[in-house]
């Protein structure tokens, strides 16, 4: 199946990391039809993209057609792709030679409309902070502690590290806009986990994989590594979720994170709590941060939920091929 990669970039600060990337995807061993580099809102580094790749075929640079933030630069990309599979590939990673053969694997079932991958982190400083607890690896954009093992089923895949069939856009639309991230603003999310919920009702027979053999690298940089980025991450990821409960209902929108708050992290706290006991670095803090970031999550959530009950900023569905959408109310 021929394959497209959409590489969403807005910062000249990554311009290695950019380079790097699409360096990645020109290498696999299952070759990409082309890579879509999408520029939001930032004509210096969208001209400097078109300079550096202007002699290449398979790459092509366009301009966020839509709102600032990275569900409409996906979106931009969807549109302008032209292969049967859509990748997405984080700007500050790089992708293992096998990544997109993996992917295009996967779709050998018709009933597979998504498959994921697994992210690694690339810490800043060489190494994870003792402190930073394995089962919250999300924060920083990478595969937790906690997701099985092989090609399994899930509920969502991981936007820096996924693909669709082209069909599953066509069934359910593109990702809302309204929410994930919008450059450096408060690191929201939660945009893949809202489409994926919204295919899998457009086609209940849909299958979602993850297989942990599609792997990419993600560049943690040094800010992400400090306490400081880790609460307000999880504390956006709470504002997300309520968005996303309020968007598809409670029942689907926090299916996993319960299974995940009730067995995986209490094991997590239990793991750190030994740790301490055995004198093993990092141990109290890793039981720790798994308690402060469960309480900024749920923070986040209550307040979101409240400010949604009171009505907030739209979001908008990107419409699909039969020009429908939704508009919902944003936290």
């Amino acid at each position: 199946m021929t394959a497209s990669v959409v590489i969403c970039v807005y910062t000249e600060d990554r311009w290695t990391d950019i380079l790097a990337a699409v360096d990645s995807v020109r290498t696999q061993s299952h070759p990409a039809l082309e890579t879509l580099l999408v520029v939001d809102h930032n004509p210096t580094l969208r001209e400097r993209l078109a300079k550096e790749y202007r002699e290449t075929a398979d790459v092509r640079v366009l301009a966020n057609a839509g709102p600032r933030g990275l569900s409409a630069g996906r979106n931009t990309g969807i549109a302008a792709s032209r292969g049967e599979i859509i990748a997405f590939l984080d700007d500050d990673a790089v992708a293992e030679r096998d990544w997109l053969r993996h992917f295009a694997d996967g779709y050998a079932d018709p009933k597979v409309m998504a498959v994921g991958g697994r992210t690694e982190p690339i810490w800043a400083s060489g190494r994870r902070p003792v402190w930073f607890p394995e089962e919250f690896d999300w924060v920083v954009g990478c595969t937790y502690k906690g997701l099985p093992p092989g090609r399994v089923e899930v509920r969502n895949v991981l936007g820096g590290n996924a693909s669709f069939r082209r069909a599953a856009f066509d069934l359910a639309g593109g990702f809302a806009t309204g929410i994930g991230r919008d450059g450096d603003r408060r690191p929201l999310g939660c945009e893949e986990t809202e489409l994926c919920i919204r295919l899998s009702r457009a086609r209940p027979d849909a299958v979602l994989l993850i297989d942990d053999r599609a792997v990419i690298h993600h560049r943690v940089p040094a800010g992400r590594e400090q306490f400081s980025y880790f609460r307000t991450r999880a504390y956006a990821e709470g504002l997300s979720k309520a968005l996303v409960a309020r968007s598809v209902g409670a029942d689907k929108g926090l299916e996993s994170e319960r299974a995940y708050t009730s067995r995986v992290l209490p094991a997590g706290v239990a793991r750190g709590v030994r740790d301490f006991v055995l004198a093993r670095p990092g141990g109290a803090g890793r039981a720790g941060a798994i308690v402060a970031g469960v309480a900024a999550a749920a923070g986040g959530y209550v307040l979101g939920s409240f400010r949604a009950r009171g009505g907030g900023a739209t979001f908008r569905v990107a419409p699909n091929d039969r020009g429908e959408g939704d508009v919902g109310e944003a936290a």
